[in-house]
């Protein structure tokens, strides 16, 4: 049996957000090298600041300066770093509770080695060389009495005061299953292989090794042509970031000839206002050389010229 192919897949986003008048105070004192919580109704002072009291739900006004001292109250030993974490060498996550506060805030304590972190353990903030206006101008924690360690990356900044920016990724492994790694494998030479239901005969592409409709398993393939037709679409006007194509261009479903459900695709080759629903199309494959495992292999659908499909025929598959 064949091995199934799996292939590293990224996914990564700046997430920006807009911090209002409480934290955005917050921040913009950590950029001055200070910190600042907020005092609730029952005396306590929390940090970070929260805007509304936990107690009585009312919008929180009094700041009140704390220390950049503080005692570690329980801590985790963080023995392999994650991309993206304060810090890349073993840490320590630990609830601190700084001189003048009532409430715990979670960071990460530099101490070497977990023999070096306890319980109750006095510690001081390690800030960022170049302080910007985000969490991470607290860029760790260190014993008190102890060297500052080695300048962290500096925290991401933003084009205004009160807006944070925190880049987000997440990577893994992605695994076909064996049908999927049958398809792409025939991507790789040209071809379009679906399989069909041994009860209902619908043909699948990407083939999914189950009917969804019967719950059978569907071990016959088929091998599909590259034309079909339009069934939905939509013209994509707004821009976006890495997008490839200038607008206004076409996504559309293709709903290939002798297949039972449509995929999204480009459709080029005409002007974006002439694409419409049964439209005739077949796909334009990029060079030979280019090939692999992919539907990419298919650069796009152009029309083919030929009549429309009547609705009747694909009303079924929208």
């Amino acid at each position: 049996m064949a091995t199934v192919l799996s292939a590293p897949l990224e996914v990564g986003f700046d997430y920006t957000r807009s911090l209002g008048p409480v934290l955005g105070r917050f921040v913009q004192g950590l950029r001055e090298r200070r910190i600042e919580g907020i005092r609730g109704s029952d005396g306590r002072v929390h940090v970070p600041p929260v805007e509304y009291d936990p107690v009585t739900a009312a919008p929180l006004t009094e700041f009140v300066p704390v220390g950049e001292e503080g005692t570690v109250v329980s801590w985790s030993w963080m023995a392999e770093p994650l991309e993206g974490q304060p810090l890349s060498r073993p840490f320590a996550w630990a609830l601190v509770k700084l001189d003048g506060a009532d409430t715990p805030m979670l960071h990460a304590v530099d101490a070497g080695s977990p023999e070096n972190v306890h319980t109750g353990q006095r510690v001081r903030v390690r800030w960022a060389d170049e302080t910007v206006g985000h969490i991470r101008d607290l860029a760790y924690f260190v014993p008190v009495g102890a060297p500052d360690g080695t300048a962290p990356e500096p925290p991401p900044s933003a084009e205004r005061d009160g807006i944070v920016i925190t880049p987000v990724h997440l990577h893994y492994e992605h695994s076909a299953s064996p049908e999927e790694s049958r398809y792409l494998r025939a991507l790789a030479d040209g071809r379009l292989i679906g399989q069909r239901c041994p009860a209902c005969g619908k043909v699948y592409i990407p083939p999914r090794g189950a009917c969804p409709v019967d719950g059978v398993p569907t071990e016959e393939e088929i091998e599909l042509p590259d034309t079909g037709i339009v069934t939905t679409f939509c013209i994509v006007n707004v821009p976006f970031l890495g997008q490839r194509i200038k607008p206004p261009y076409v996504a559309a479903y293709i709903l290939l000839d002798g297949a039972d459900i449509a995929f999204l695709h480009l459709v080029l080759g005409c002007d974006a206002s002439e694409v419409r629903m049964g439209m005739r199309v077949r796909a334009s494959w990029k060079p030979r050389e280019e090939w692999w495992t992919s539907l990419e292999n298919i650069s796009h659908f152009q029309p083919t010229g030929e009549p429309d499909a009547p609705y009747e025929s694909f009303a079924h598959h929208l």
